[in-house]
């Protein structure tokens, strides 16, 4: 083989590399875009017909197929080319409606064939079996491309609404398997995301559902390119209209769609170089065969680029080291340096999974440091495969796996590992190939557990990977002082992926960071003398512990968004969480007090008052403040705790009990099953605030969780690991982590952004200033108050449009200034005015997406409507019905003053997103309600009379069968949605043959559908 020197050496001898070990890089090494030769303007229809020129020039055979015999048509060809056979008419027929196209077969069951199950048995006529390949992913050049344009599920005749065409598809073998949805430039590309949910919603599963196996879209808008997998797309569509399956999880809207990058993080955008690069033959086939996790949960995960090239740099240093005998040494590692959020479990969890098919490779150990990560990696490893991997409980289960040559993949804790190598120095493990990956690689790692394993094993591959990284600016003295750096431990850098690139490509959010002041500083003291004397006695005051735990209080609705509501599993939730960060347990200990002390004050003193739910989490860290800015880690063992922290640690945790009904207490195995509770209820949102000393600031992700208060010093990798707990992507709604700091950690964080960042990072990873915000969002409002004048209609569509953008703009920047705390009193519109300017604004998208509104298709291919940000500042029926209240007072106080009561209730409903459908509902009960009743009892049993008599009209009209009906809607309503797959629908419909001419079964089960969510959506949470 070939060797060419690499630019770096190390120590005076020049060191060696193949240039190529395997296929082709899945990821181009480095991407230069050409210089655009074009000025005029590019048509849509253009743009596909110079991307379908591009495909054809990549080796795709285009089809001008449109239709779906002519489909069907080309996959039986393609099926038989794959697998060198020639199916008859009756082997063709069984094999399509048994292996592809089932009647049952819905997006999970088809995806599930291509990821896992795509070698399929044909019954042959002759009685034998054969084996059909859908794809075959071993030889991945065997599989043919081929690119059709214009496909088109025409309307009634395919069982839906409206004739739908689609842009351009890729077939693989003749299945559809990436579809793109191509807008003209300057259109924004979420209506192309908009646009694939219609098809999802109205066309994929028409004719034989065969769309349905597209595991991969395209968006563009020529200048703008990105990718998503198929359950973004259909989770989004679920969300939408209320889809049942789509309960389990919020938020898997546009926010998750991802850039196709270089192995240098540079973003390839333009459709041309993504097509080039992305759409290039062996890049997408890896994408499709190699690439993609469908985990347990039944959700399709595609890999990011920087995830791609991190694997398949470990496979090649795997196979490089093995070939040029290099194992057990440090040229046979490597570290990963990925930013925290960015998915490194994934990435672990592919490379580990990919290297334990390698012939060479016995074993494959992944590593973590903590007890808890332990169970938190077991975790999500089993998320992504059910049994792929082998925890281990205790050392002598280890041994076991170890010697179990069906147990590929371990996860253990290196602890644990560091006992077995103590106790079994000569077994024959150490002997073998054994692919050893380290999660969170920093400290824990560097001192004699890690020399003792690295000593005992012979032949290994050690990698580690790390959002932080350890570097000689951070290493500190403490520890090993010839193991200080994790390249020391681990060899080589493989991948660079920082917080920088991550909040570029809106994989992480930004942080926002406000630094409160909370000691008095006298005249004569300059900020650094302040510093210098802000001891831990002085900081922990009972005063300022007071004023602290107050302020935290006084502002936690408006810096968690309470405000805000979305969507969380089969929940409706009301703003995030939050953790506060202690400098010690005595600091956690005296918050603690102190919240519950101030709480159950302000619930005597305050009418109405909704106390937090406040937990608590610590034990024994035998050092609370390393070098290096590395937080200690605490461990489970709350037997080395003081008796008066491990008695008040008790009682907090019996506050915990009484509040949600657990019996956990400090005993080890109770206290371990304490923490996975309320690891779990934070994530839930079930959990208003933790306090921690260091538990959950590393290695604990919860999306719901947007605050961290900090009165502890933090520096380095210790403030990049706790400041990320905040920063997961959730929704439109969550836009940025919030920190709030009692401490002086400006230097400290700026710093810490230059070493895991760049010098220049601190502009991207922090937002802006408040004044820059605020004055942006004076000057739109400005505009729409002079251009867009509330006693004057918005004519024409050009208008429209322009409104449509400048509000969506103002919501946008709403949404982050609602949480600074000067914007309170100066918000320039007035609450009426902005309720006014939402009507207008939902006015407009209630016309353009309305489901008749066909028509106005090509207005809607040019507006977003920023309906999330609308939905965050929802009205709500307690609101209207506390209108009512003041309406039933002003009745017999005079016309006017009724009038404006009843404007107030109708300006209320025509602002709120969910409450229009409901609009004729709530007014009629106004004109129903008595001066003297309860509000609340009537409006209960209004609701319950009109629901009764909407749902027996429908089934009258629809001719559907009443018991059954009057059942399933009744389990919509407890199970929180209208269910739209399975068999129940056909249950409650009028008796007819779904064969019989001119029936027109699934058309008819369409309707009934849509009309049951109508009703649905408009009853939905009112009583």
């Amino acid at each position: 083989m070939t060797e060419f020197p690499e630019l770096g050496v190390t120590g005076s001898a020049t060191h060696f590399e193949p240039i190529s070990v395997s296929d082709e890089s899945t990821v181009v090494a480095e991407f230069l875009p050409e210089d655009s030769k074009e000025s005029g303007y590019q048509s849509e229809a253009e743009m596909e017909t110079a991307f379908v020129k591009l495909l054809q020039g990549q080796a795709y055979e285009y089809l001008p197929i449109v239709s779906a015999a002519a489909l069907e048509t080309n996959l039986r060809a393609q099926l038989e080319t794959l697998n060198k056979i020639e199916f008859t008419d009756p082997e063709w027929q069984r094999f399509f409606n048994e292996s592809v196209a089932g009647k049952n077969d819905g997006i999970v069951e088809k995806t599930a064939r291509i990821q896992e199950d795509h070698v399929r048995v044909l019954k042959r006529d002759d009685g034998t079996a054969k084996n059909i390949y859908l794809i075959d992913k071993t030889n991945i050049h065997n599989n043919r491309l081929q690119v059709i344009n214009q496909y088109e599920v025409e309307g009634r005749a395919s069982g839906v609404q409206r004739t739908n065409r689609y842009d351009v598809t890729v077939l693989v073998n003749g299945l559809p398997m990436v579809h793109i949805e191509l807008k003209r430039r300057g259109v924004d590309i979420r209506e192309a995301f908009n646009q694939i949910n219609r098809y999802q919603r109205e066309s994929f599963w028409a004719d034989s559902g065969l769309f349905q196996y597209v595991q991969l879209f395209v968006i563009s808008n020529g200048t703008v390119t990105k990718y998503y997998s198929n359950t973004t797309r259909e989770r989004h569509v679920n969300e939408s209209v209320g889809g049942k399956r789509g309960r389990k999880q919020s938020s898997n809207t546009f926010e998750f769609t991802s850039w196709w990058a270089d192995a240098s993080n540079r973003a390839i955008a333009d459709l041309t170089g993504f097509t080039k690069t992305f759409f290039a033959k062996h890049t997408l086939l890896n994408i499709l065969t190699k690439y993609c996790v469908f985990d347990v949960d039944r959700n399709l995960l595609v890999m990011r680029p920087y995830q791609i090239v991190a694997a398949e740099r470990i496979l090649q240093r795997i196979e490089t080291s093995t070939n040029y005998k290099k194992l057990g040494t440090l040229g046979a590692g490597g570290y990963v340096w990925h930013t925290t959020g960015s998915g490194k479990t994934l990435t672990s969890f592919k490379a580990a999974q990919l290297a334990s098919k390698l012939t060479s490779v016995d074993k494959v150990l992944f590593v973590v440091d903590r007890k808890d990560l332990d169970y938190q990696t077991q975790r999500e490893y089993d998320r992504f495969e059910k049994g792929a991997v082998d925890g281990t409980t205790n050392t002598a289960h280890l041994k076991r796996r170890l010697e179990d040559p069906t147990s590929r993949i371990i996860v253990t804790t290196i602890q644990k590992l560091a006992r077995f190598v103590s106790y079994e120095r000569g077994h024959d493990v150490f002997g073998s190939h054994v692919v050893v990956i380290f999660d969170e690689c920093h400290r824990s790692q560097f001192g004699d557990m890690h020399m003792a394993i690295t000593n005992v094993f012979r032949r290994y591959n050690l990698f580690g990977f790390t959002g932080t990284p350890i570097f000689a600016e951070n290493a500190g003295t403490s520890g090993n002082p010839q193991l200080r750096t994790t390249e020391q431990a681990f060899g080589d850098k493989l991948h660079t992926y920082t917080i920088v690139d991550a909040i570029n490509d809106k994989n992480v959010l930004p942080f926002r960071i406000d630094y409160v002041n909370t000691l008095k500083i006298p005249a004569a003291l300059t900020d650094k003398q302040v510093a210098a004397i802000n001891t831990e006695a002085a900081l922990l005051s009972p005063e300022r512990v007071g004023a602290v735990t107050s302020y935290v209080l006084d502002h936690f609705d408006q810096k968690t968004r309470r405000n805000s509501t979305y969507r969380l599993g089969d929940k409706r939730v009301a703003g995030f969480n939050s953790m506060f960060a202690t400098a010690s347990i005595d600091a956690a200990k005296r918050y603690y007090q102190a919240f519950k002390e101030t709480q159950r004050q302000r619930e005597e003193t305050v009418p109405g008052y909704q106390p937090l739910k406040v937990g608590l989490i610590f034990s024994y860290a035998a050092n609370e403040d390393l070098d290096g800015g590395i937080l200690g880690e605490e461990e489970f063992e709350t037997g080395d705790l003081d008796a008066s922290s491990r008695d008040f640690l008790e009682d907090a945790i019996q506050d915990y009990n009484v509040m949600f009904g657990t019996s956990f207490d400090t005993s080890a195995d109770r206290f371990q099953n304490y923490y996975k509770d309320l690891s779990q209820r934070l994530k839930n949102r079930e959990l208003d605030l933790a306090i921690v000393v260091n538990m959950f600031l590393t290695g604990f992700d919860a999306t719901t969780l947007n605050t961290l208060w900090v009165d502890k010093n933090l520096r380095q990798h210790g403030l990049i690991q706790a400041y990320s707990r905040t920063n997961r992507i959730l929704n439109s709604v969550k836009t940025y982590g919030n920190i709030v700091s009692f401490r002086d950690l400006e230097k400290a964080t700026n710093d810490a952004l230059s070493l895991f960042g760049n010098k220049d990072a601190k502009g991207i990873v922090l937002l802006k200033p408040y004044a820059e915000y605020y004055a942006e969002y004076s000057r739109l409002v400005a505009d729409l108050t002079t251009l867009f004048p509330l006693s004057q209609p918005i004519v024409g569509e050009a208008a429209q449009k322009a409104f449509i953008a400048l509000f969506g703009a103002i919501l946008r920047l709403r949404n982050i200034l609602v949480s600074f705390d000067d914007f309170a009193g100066h918000e320039i519109l007035s609450e009426r005015d902005f309720q006014d300017y939402r009507s207008v604004y939902l006015n407009l998208y209630a016309e353009f997406r309305g489901q008749d509104a066909a028509e106005k298709e090509s207005i809607n291919d040019d507006v977003v409507f920023e309906i999330e940000l609308i939905k965050q500042v929802e009205v709500n029926v307690d609101y209207i019905l506390l209108l009512v209240e003041q309406w039933r007072e002003a009745r017999g106080n005079g016309s006017d003053v009724e009038m404006t009561a009843l404007m107030n209730i109708q300006r209320a409903i025509d602002s709120s997103i969910t409450l229009r459908n409901k609009r004729d509902l709530i007014l009629a009960f106004v004109d129903s309600v008595n001066v003297s009743e309860d509000t609340s009892d009537d409006w209960r049993r209004f609701v319950e009379a009109k629901r009764t008599e909407e749902l027996e009209a429908l089934i009258l009209a629809e001719g559907l069968e009443p018991e059954e009906t009057r059942a399933f809607v009744a389990d919509a309503f407890r199970d929180g949605a209208i269910p739209t797959a399975g068999t129940a629908v056909t249950k409650i419909l009028p008796p007819v043959s779904r064969f019989a001419a001119g029936s027109n079964h699934a058309l008819k089960k369409q309707t009934v559908l849509d009309k049951l969510a109508a009703f649905f959506d408009r009853y939905a949470g009112l009583s």
